[in-house]
């Protein structure tokens, strides 16, 4: 195993440790392990975060997405735009309801869905448009919103990766029809297993995802519709409420971080993307190179540790294969070049500029 001298990160609790140990060890006291107040409290108290009316805990982010289609209505022989570059989980939330992912390319600045290429993939069968808000940066909103008005669309906000986030000021998730957030432990706010929240300003939609996270019951033994067993615990719900009140100060060092990076790879040979909003909470810094291997072997010969998010355009998946994807070239380009550089709250300003610093020697190498 490499001894990485400057690491990815890790998700466990850290200057958080002594809130969530004091947070399991109140639901173990409790005996309530499944929907109680402490999946309320958070519910609450994430929906006031996000400045959203409603929240509703569910059992991963994808689920998330998955009910906020079956609730407003989509499934079998229904359409839903969504990009061709992001986690693979994305469009498989639309599989799950039943319906088409169709694919609309890029912005290859942002990454996110490209408005221009969303308007030109609209049929007929069309009924919603789901953006992401990938790497931390919310999408162009403002262009969706627009396609959307124009075509009578819901707009289903991935907002798996950008807690906190904000499109013109506008937080994330409370733009379009309703947005999803996940609590993977690797997120800006992780839980210590998974956990997803559908937020939205439209009671009657919370209602009914309230409902099919829990079987379709209205009451107690009362399925009123097929639904899913989805729900956010008790354990995850009190450790998230926890570690809640650190997020801004998190989100504010991811931000400074960002900003060093920035200054220090100014005049390197890679692309640094350009920050488009400064809503931008930086759940990943990703660069790109058309020499992506070289650097990524150089950079593990220093000690830096890197990933790739994402390696293969979901278009290109065989999961995919039976929807007929479009091609999407600007998204294949974007998952042969994008690097993730180390960045999270806990990194040293000495280890970011180590990471920097062999970054641009790999220039120096040539």
């Amino acid at each position: 195993m490499t001894a990485w001298r400057v690491g990815f990160g890790s998700p466990a609790p850290r200057e958080d440790r002594a809130a969530v140990a004091e947070a399991i060890a109140r639901v173990v006291a409790s005996g309530w392990f499944i929907l109680g107040p402490e999946v309320e409290a958070f519910e609450s108290e994430f929906a006031a975060a996000q400045r959203c009316s409603h929240a509703v805990g569910v059992g991963s982010g994808t689920d998330a997405l998955a009910l906020i289609l079956r609730a407003l209505g989509i499934g079998p022989g229904d359409e839903v735009i969504t990009t061709p570059f992001s986690a693979a989980f994305t469009a498989l939330s639309i599989l799950m309801a039943g319906a088409r992912p169709v694919f609309a390319d890029i912005d290859p600045e942002s990454f996110a869905i490209d408005p221009d290429a969303v308007a030109a993939a609209v049929t007929p069968r069309t009924r919603a448009v789901m953006p992401v808000h990938l790497y931390g940066q919310a999408a162009d909103m403002a262009g969706i919103e627009r396609v959307a008005a124009r075509h009578g669309l819901a707009v289903v906000e991935d907002c798996c990766q950008a807690h906190l986030a904000t499109a013109a000021g506008q937080p994330v998730g409370a733009i379009g029809t309703a947005g999803a957030f996940s609590f993977y432990p690797t997120k800006n706010l992780g839980a210590l297993g998974d956990g997803g929240m559908v937020v939205t300003g439209d009671r009657q939609l919370a209602d009914r995802v309230r409902r099919l996270r829990n079987g379709g019951q209205r009451g107690r033994y009362e399925h009123e519709e097929p639904g899913v067993n989805s729900r956010l615990d008790e354990m995850q719900a009190a450790i998230l409420r926890a570690r809640l009140p650190f997020l801004a100060g998190w989100t504010a060092r991811r931000r400074a971080l960002a900003a060093s990076y920035r200054a220090r790879l100014a005049h390197a040979s890679l692309v640094v993307p350009p920050e488009r909003d400064a809503g931008h909470v930086y759940h990943l810094f990703v660069v790109r190179s058309s020499r992506r291997q070289a650097l990524q072997n150089h950079l593990r010969e220093r000690g830096v540790e890197t990933l790739v998010h994402y390696p293969t355009a979901i278009p290109c998946m065989p999961a995919f294969a039976s929807t007929n994807p479009t091609p999407c070239p600007r998204a294949i380009r974007a998952a042969s070049e994008v690097l993730s550089l180390p960045l999270y709250p806990a990194l040293s300003d000495e280890a970011l500029i180590e990471a920097a610093a062999a970054v641009t020697d790999f220039d120096r190498k040539d």
